[in-house]
């Protein structure tokens, strides 16, 4: 009788440290944004809709290495290249197919320019899945519209690579 009425005791112990701690929750701030019109940070390791960035100059950054074709794993990369005047490549073409990619982020390490990232947004639902094919043109306006944000997170990501 005496283990009942212990382990009854201990029980109404747990439920008043429970019921104390949800009490306590009312009154702190809520842990909930509003989504759509707030939007909550990331990190600059996110994974998340890919680019081509370009030079300062203007030109691409990419080098043609394939590089990040042949460390894709779900092989989502096609380049194609041609040679330059003075001897260096340049990529022809530059795709990805989004419905391939598993965003593992290996193309963006591989990538000894810099030159293929993956950035900060993560909001490019499509109605079709031809949108879904990413091209050298598609690409590169990514990158130049998350640009200054790309080369933010870059940046910050230094340390640990």
């Amino acid at each position: 009788m005496t283990i009942i009425r212990f382990l009854k005791t201990i029980f109404l112990m747990e439920f008043v440290v429970a019921l104390w701690m949800a009490i306590k929750e009312i009154f702190k701030a809520k842990k909930t944004i509003n989504y759509p019109y707030e939007k909550g940070s990331l990190s600059p390791r996110f994974r998340g809709e890919h680019a081509l960035r370009r030079y300062p100059s203007g030109e691409e950054r990419c080098i043609a290495c394939k590089l990040c074709e042949a460390v894709c794993p779900a092989q989502a990369i096609t380049i194609e290249s041609t040679e330059r005047d003075d001897g260096s490549r340049k990529t022809t073409r530059y795709d990805i197919d989004m419905l391939k990619c598993i965003y593992c982020g290996l193309c963006q390490e591989s990538c000894p320019v810099d030159a293929i990232v993956q950035g900060p947004n993560f909001e490019f639902a499509t109605e079709t899945r031809e949108e879904l094919y990413y091209n050298k043109e598609k690409l590169l306006d990514n990158g130049d519209r998350w640009e200054e944000v790309l080369a933010k997170n870059i940046r910050l990501d230094k340390p640990y690579r």
